[in-house]
């Protein structure tokens, strides 16, 4: 296996030997030619300047999230061999002033980021390098992630996993929205379950339309809260406070409160697990 990620001091989180380290950058045509180097190989695409990042540099977000995913894609369809094609999307896609609740996937995509209009661009990618037969791609809608290990990022969506993982650390966090907020969550763990799952799909089950909504979870920020403090094990936790961000307020307003999930779940993938049960699982994976 395979990790290409940006060049970086920090070792990474883990050591097994089945995982060989490359370190580059996608939107380098060559090295991207040079890391796909033979027929029987998939890619999971999950690489991307994320949403608050690339709305604040539009150029950087073009480069990394649209000609990088350009330059894997020709090196797939150089291959000859219609490779398997896993690529990360998001609910970005979907916004506007007529946005409904839920979206499904026949909702309109209006995206209201940068970031959103490179992931529609990115599906509509998929489908047509699949139909021409160049690959057999899939893409993968994520609802936000929690809990994701580390220190927070650029994703306008990074408060989602902080109001869990900071307080769980005994650090302090600072809300940038309401707590009145509502969001589509998934778990960490059934996220790459169904990534996974995706990737074995036959794609003919898929057929014209390559993306697939993943299970999801419906919740408010004070129900993540009020999770947090029964799952917490008794642990002292960090506390929440709210400062609001107007950059991150606009960002998220844009984005679906009910995501559709329906076709995933007929198709077998994972329902997402309860927040209990995701608090849990990040306690015992990076806590303990």
């Amino acid at each position: 296996m395979v990790l290409f990620d940006t060049p970086s001091t920090a070792p990474l989180p883990f050591s097994d030997p089945r995982i060989k380290v490359v370190r580059g950058d996608i939107s380098d045509r060559t090295a991207v030619t040079n890391l796909i180097d033979r027929p029987n190989l998939s890619v999971f695409h999950l690489a991307s300047v994320v949403s608050g990042g690339a709305e604040l540099d539009f150029d950087l977000a073009m480069r990394v999230n649209l000609e990088g995913h350009l330059h894997l894609l020709e090196a797939l369809r150089a291959l000859k061999a219609r490779p398997r094609h896993v690529f990360a999307s998001s609910i970005a896609v979907y916004g506007g002033a007529r946005l409904p609740s839920p979206v499904t996937e026949a909702t309109r995509q209006v995206p209201q980021t940068t970031y959103g209009m490179t992931k529609a661009v990115g599906e509509l990618l998929v489908n047509d390098y699949s139909r021409k037969g160049f690959i057999d791609g899939r893409a993968a809608r994520l609802p936000a992630v929690i809990v994701r290990p580390g220190a927070p990022n650029k994703a306008a969506s990074s408060f989602v996993s902080g109001i869990l993982r900071e307080p769980l650390n005994g650090v302090d966090v600072a809300l940038p929205v309401p707590l009145e907020t509502t969001m589509v969550v998934a778990g960490y763990r059934s996220v790459v379950d169904n990534l996974i799952e995706i990737h074995e799909l036959d794609g003919a089950k898929l057929g014209d339309d390559r993306t697939l909504n993943l299970p999801n979870r419906k919740v408010s920020l004070a129900e993540m809260a009020e999770s947090l403090e029964r799952a917490s094990g008794g642990r002292a936790l960090g506390k929440i406070t709210v400062a609001p961000d107007p950059f991150v307020e606009k960002i998220v307003a844009g984005w679906p409160v009910g995501l559709d999930a329906t076709r995933a779940k007929a198709l077998g993938l994972t329902e997402a697990g309860s927040l209990e049960t995701v608090i849990g699982e990040y306690i015992a994976d990076y806590l303990k």
